[in-house]
């Protein structure tokens, strides 16, 4: 039996330190194993019998150098040498180097893109489109009127009970990321078309047992998922002659950037939108020229 190249067994070896010591998702450990398995076909092209414990910082280098040529996305980049820097770090842990030739290396600078968003009068096009005549028009105005009147992720709608619903307080309860759960103000607006959706349409639908307590059902009674919503979305923005990439969260950036360019206060923002971290939330202070033009028209004493 051929024996067990190094590589192959340091690989095999950082794949249980991923799971058992850095306790990591499956999800990013296999990300982290792509990245590593790319850094030794790169090696292994040159040298077949190349040892990875002799890897050079400037050969390293050579490799993140390589990756700009192809033209990775920065964020692309900086995940993989994420993993590799992880890859380095298993082999000084283990003792199997002296010298970690990665730890010096620095990612990419990752420039933090502002999401698209809707004005007002874009946002008013896209509801005019719907169709009321047919009961998914109702049920579709009831879904963009708490995308933006709530600022909920596509999930947060998909999954939204009507035990869940609090309208004499005007508050749901929405279940976020890691399972967390917050109330969130829902306007008059968007109570109106949802009560409407639910006494005159949801309450027609033959429901399937097991999704009695789901707001948003499809025609067969089932809850309504991501992609359908996804696809409402779509279909409305095109009908509304809309030139823009428009996703349910569209409307997410669109509800907090029109709260804080009215002035509304970051951490109430950041509890809504149910955001870990304040600087998640900060993305959303962009103002637009004209906006920033009209604050110093109007209160500057010297414009």
């Amino acid at each position: 039996m051929k024996p067990m190249s190094p590589v192959s067994r340091y690989f095999d070896d950082f794949k249980s330190y991923l799971k058992l010591e850095r306790s990591l998702s499956a999800h990013s450990i296999a990300a982290y194993l792509h990245d590593v398995e790319r850094l030794i076909r790169y090696f292994g092209a040159e040298e077949p019998n190349f040892d990875i414990r002799k890897v050079t910082l400037n050969e390293l280098r050579a490799f993140i150098s390589q990756l700009n040529t192809l033209g990775l996305q920065a964020s692309t980049q900086a995940r993989m040498l994420s993993g590799i820097k992880a890859f380095f770090q298993y082999l000084l842990l283990e003792g199997h180097i002296s010298d970690d030739p990665s730890h010096i290396i620095e990612a990419p600078k990752l420039g933090r893109k502002l999401p698209d968003t809707l004005n007002i009068e874009e946002i008013d096009q896209l509801i005019a489109a719907i169709d009321l005549s047919n009961p998914e028009g109702n049920r579709n105005k009831a879904i963009i009127e708490i995308l933006y009147g709530c600022g909920l992720r596509v999930s947060e709608l998909s999954d939204l009970r009507l035990s869940h619903l609090f309208p004499d307080s005007e508050l749901i309860k929405v279940t976020g990321k890691g399972d967390k759960e917050r109330f969130v103000p829902i306007g008059q607006s968007a109570l109106k078309f949802l009560s409407i959706y639910i006494r005159e349409v949801r309450v027609h639908l033959n429901i399937k047992k097991g999704q009695e307590d789901f707001v948003f059902l499809n025609r067969f009674g089932s809850r309504l998922s991501r992609i359908s919503i996804f696809n409402i979305v779509k279909d409305l923005a095109k009908k509304a002659g809309i030139d823009k990439t428009i996703s349910p969260h569209t409307f997410r950036h669109s509800f907090a950037t029109h709260l804080i360019e009215g002035g509304a206060d970051l951490r109430a923002v950041q509890e809504m939108l149910g955001h870990a971290s304040i600087t998640t939330t900060e993305i959303y202070t962009h103002l637009d020229r004209d906006y920033l033009q009209s604050v110093i028209t109007q209160y500057h004493p010297r414009s």
